[in-house]
């Protein structure tokens, strides 16, 4: 059984090693874990800090696409390199690595495809009021779109198995994360959500202005 975690990147020297820090290399449940990052034309150091740092294997797209494309070609990286399952992460640290065990143990248990990691958002002091709304709003779209129940849909923390993956193909320019879980519903992909902890992010949010496009 191997995982490997991705992580789109853009510009993240800043962050990545911080980031790069806290993924296990070991998870209950499966034989190997391996990283993968997919560069989207960044102009700093971003490849550099992550070879430096044992990233598995580097994705590299020749120009800027967006966190969209970079997503699907990470996930199509994923699946050649051999993954059963695919956990996607942020490169900001925002998402807590401790709970990649609890954000795969649906997909071990056979009980989800995909895992959607719930954020504490009322909870999250640094999110400004207009980043809560749009997060209501996102997940309230994906609910009415995919008669699925997840209340952090906006959410880029999440598992997928390989099965899954091989399903999955998003044409939005901007983000993935509401428009995989539509597709899951409408494509009989089970998802379900697990609660997950937060960090302190270390940049702004890339999310909102993709969510409020999305939404459009």
């Amino acid at each position: 059984m191997k995982l490997i975690i991705q992580i789109p990147c853009y510009n993240e020297e800043k962050t990545l090693e911080t980031t790069l820090s806290a993924l296990p290399r070991e998870v209950p449940g499966v034989d190997i874990v391996e990283w993968l990052i997919i560069d989207d034309g960044s102009k700093d150091r971003t490849v550099e800090v992550a070879k430096a740092h044992g990233v598995d294997h580097v994705v590299s797209l020749p120009r800027n696409q967006g966190l969209a494309k970079a997503f699907m070609a990470g996930l199509e990286a994923s699946l050649t390199a051999g993954a059963d399952i695919i956990v996607n992460t942020d490169a900001d640290n925002q998402y807590c690595a401790d709970c990649i065990p609890d954000l795969i143990r649906p997909i071990l248990e056979a009980k989800a495809e995909m895992v959607v990691g719930a954020r504490p958002i009322e909870q999250i002091e640094h999110f400004s009021f207009s980043k809560k709304l749009l997060q209501r709003l996102g997940s309230w779209t994906v609910r009415l779109a995919s008669s699925t129940d997840i209340p952090d849909a906006p959410s880029g923390f999440r598992a997928i198995s390989k099965e899954a993956a091989r399903k999955l193909n998003v044409f939005n320019n901007y983000t993935y994360t509401l428009e995989t879980i539509i597709q899951a519903g409408q494509k009989n992909i089970s998802v379900t959500w697990v609660p997950i902890r937060t960090n302190e992010s270390l940049r702004p949010s890339r999310l909102v202005k993709s969510i409020l496009s999305y939404v459009r």
